[in-house]
């Protein structure tokens, strides 16, 4: 190993010890507190109302079948891989210049100031003004026009939405809870926090799950044994932007 390797594995190791010294020396934090700290911030209301809308919606049109269940079910199963493509290919995408003109969004913009300060709590979030048009494009387009293209009713269509907000909500609350002072309890959660914490403080081109933990990352090669990766030095400088002339 290079002294350039040996350099960039103890900054590595001193973040991740700066990180836990950070919180051992926090009062314990309860689910419950976190819990209430989730509800101050704006985008938990909006996907909120969202899905009371979307409920209300579907109680208003009835007619249940159990047609309701299949889109949900299907989209449940294949949300870690939709979850991993938004991640790897629109957060985490490089700025570049096409035709003269520096292609760049606000999501990746967010998603890079995330990666340099995972601590500041609203970029934790979907950025409210990308979520506005997420919601608008869901309540409108899904029920009114994809639904339709591919032959759905109008009660599976909005059983889907209704979905879809369930499982916005829940990638925000995941999300927030792991980069929050609360401790894992459970098996299922540490795992979750630890995939999640490799990718931000050992390297971020593997382990892009975020709700799940080695499931889409196993299928699509990106959740090897952390002990064969290298650390990366742009882990919290995404692409290297920031030092870019």
């Amino acid at each position: 190993m290079s002294s350039t390797d040996d350099a960039v594995d103890a900054l590595a190791r001193k973040r991740l010890a700066g990180a836990e010294r950070a919180l051992s020396r926090r009062p314990r934090v309860t689910l419950a507190s976190t819990r209430r700290a989730f509800w101050r911030y704006p985008s938990p209301w909006m996907i909120t109302g969202f899905l009371l809308a979307a409920v209300a919606a579907r109680v208003v049109v009835g007619d249940w079948s159990w047609s309701d269940l299949l889109a949900p079910a299907v989209f449940v199963a294949l949300f870690p891989l939709v979850e991993w493509v938004i991640h790897v290919f629109i957060l985490h995408w490089r700025p570049r210049r096409i035709g003269g003109v520096e292609v760049d969004t606000l999501l990746a913009r967010d998603h890079r100031r995330h990666h340099a300060d995972p601590r500041d709590v609203p970029l934790v979030f979907i950025p409210w003004r990308a979520l506005v048009w997420v919601i608008l494009v869901a309540g409108t387009a899904v029920p009114l026009g994809v639904g339709a293209l591919l032959g759905a009713d109008l009660p599976g269509r909005l059983s889907f939405v209704v979905t879809l907000a369930v499982v916005l909500l829940t990638y925000e609350w995941t999300h927030y809870v792991i980069h929050s002072d609360y401790t894992p309890r459970t098996r299922l959660y540490k795992a979750i926090w630890r995939n999640h914490r490799l990718h931000h403080y050992k390297n971020e081109h593997y382990w892009f799950s975020v709700t799940t933990s080695g499931t889409s990352d196993r299928l699509l090669g990106t959740y090897p044994d952390p002990a064969t990766v290298e650390t990366s030095p742009t882990a919290k400088d995404l692409h290297g932007v920031s030092a870019r002339p």
